[in-house]
């Protein structure tokens, strides 16, 4: 059986284990989890993790390198950011409609009274632009920033390329080490089927169905939201911008969408993203190691949409009307605020309530969302991480006509 099967069949057998472990033997589940479940979710996520660093650094330095001209460089980039802002606000005006028309907010009691959560502080979107540039290289490493490890390891790939024959033994062996992360990502992958399996059953076991059935409603809307999304806007992407097909696309992509679906991590699956861009997309790797790094930091339209359903959820529960001015806040906050906050932990609770705040909805209403928000938050990475894949083959076919257009002119 294909690895992408294996995972799948072990997503399906944790989400049932979990549910029936939740249902009928509570005290069966206490004790598997922190001895079984958890351990085998938490080694295939160390796994992983210890692997993005080195693989973003790597492959972003090959990435720019590879490109060779700042100004396609620079063209590309533009390229990425603007599909990312244009997608973000699709998604979460997607969210809007979706919950406005299914209203989510009035179809049960819910007690607002007991209902808090303490919002972080998230840095303003000017301190994010100029925290890009890291002072110690080493510490945005160790510390795992992804905007400043980006940015220093593009000033590494335009200075190999300016330096050219001076610097090919050091490009020979940034390669070489590229080679051998990859090597890893394959090697880790084996234990896809079993951290996948232990993270499902850890989160559905301890969430379980009540808070499930309570919001029901809630969960379909994000759900709905988020899978008119990907068929629509990164299907119509793959269509339309990169004339291929959506279902070779989703289909050669479902390996590294079910692990982002286990993990909860744009970040944490981004080596097995690249892999699968690079060897089933054909995504050229120099596109791929600017494009997907890049939008695993700041490509949000998973978190758009669930701040959009969550924030007419919250005004309904609370029995406030937003007008349309309001809701235009909303969508032009949501935007600007997954760039601000990007790379900040827990990132899309900070972005739901900066969106709160800017139309004056409480922000305690966050904590009626947080009992299933692990279990949207699987599948809204799995979309996030779509989006970087559908971004990339677009540019890279974009990329790709261009070259072919000089060519012939240039004949």
């Amino acid at each position: 059986m294909k690895l992408t099967g294996k995972i799948i069949i072990a997503l399906i057998a944790g989400a049932i284990v979990g549910l029936m472990l939740n249902l009928f033997a509570p005290g069966a589940y206490k004790v598997l989890d922190p001895y079984l479940f958890t351990p085998l979710g938490r080694i295939f996520l160390n796994l992983i993790s210890m692997l993005v660093v080195p693989i973003v650094f790597l492959s972003i330095i090959l990435g720019a390198a590879g490109l060779g001209d700042p100004k396609k460089l620079g063209r590309i980039g533009l390229k990425t950011i603007s599909y990312f802002l244009i997608t973000t606000t699709i998604a979460i005006i997607i969210g809007l409609i979706i919950a406005g028309v299914v209203q989510p907010g009035e179809a049960g009691e819910f007690d607002v009274k007991n209902a808090e959560f303490s919002a972080e502080e998230a840095p303003p979107v000017g301190e994010t632009l100029l925290n890009i540039i890291p002072k110690n290289p080493l510490a945005a490493m160790t510390e795992g920033n992804m905007l400043q490890i980006i940015a220093f390891a593009l000033f590494i790939g335009l200075a190999l390329t300016a330096l050219g024959e001076k610097t090919k033994g050091i490009l020979n062996l940034v390669e070489q080490g590229n080679d051998l992360m990859m090597y890893l990502v394959g090697f880790v992958m084996r234990f896809a089927p079993y951290g996948t399996f232990g993270l499902l059953a850890s989160a559905i076991g301890s969430q379980g169905w009540t808070a499930i059935r309570a919001m029901g409603v809630y969960m379909i809307c994000v759900l709905a939201a988020l899978f008119i999304h990907g068929i629509l806007t990164y299907g119509g992407t793959i269509l339309l911008l990169a004339k291929k097909s959506p279902l070779w696309f989703f289909k050669n992509f479902a390996p590294a969408m079910s692990v982002a679906f286990s993990t909860s991590s744009s970040n944490a699956t981004l080596p097995i993203s690249m892999e699968v861009a690079q060897k089933r997309l054909n995504v050229p790797k120099s596109v791929s190691s600017f494009v997907q790094p890049l939008g695993a930091t700041i490509n949000m339209d998973g978190t758009a949409i669930m701040q959009g359903v969550a924030t007419i959820f919250i005004a309904q529960v609370y029995n406030i009307d937003l007008t349309m001015g309001e809701l235009a806040t909303v969508v032009l906050t949501a935007v600007l605020a997954s760039i601000g906050t990007a790379g900040v932990p827990g990132v899309g609770l900070i972005m739901l309530a900066m969106v709160l705040s800017s139309v004056g909805l409480p922000v305690e209403g966050i904590g009626l969302i947080l009992g299933i928000d692990r279990i949207l938050d699987m599948t809204r990475t799995a979309i996030n991480i779509s989006g970087d894949a559908a971004c990339a083959v677009y540019v890279a076919e974009t990329e790709k006509k261009r070259t072919i257009k000089a060519q012939r002119t240039g004949a």
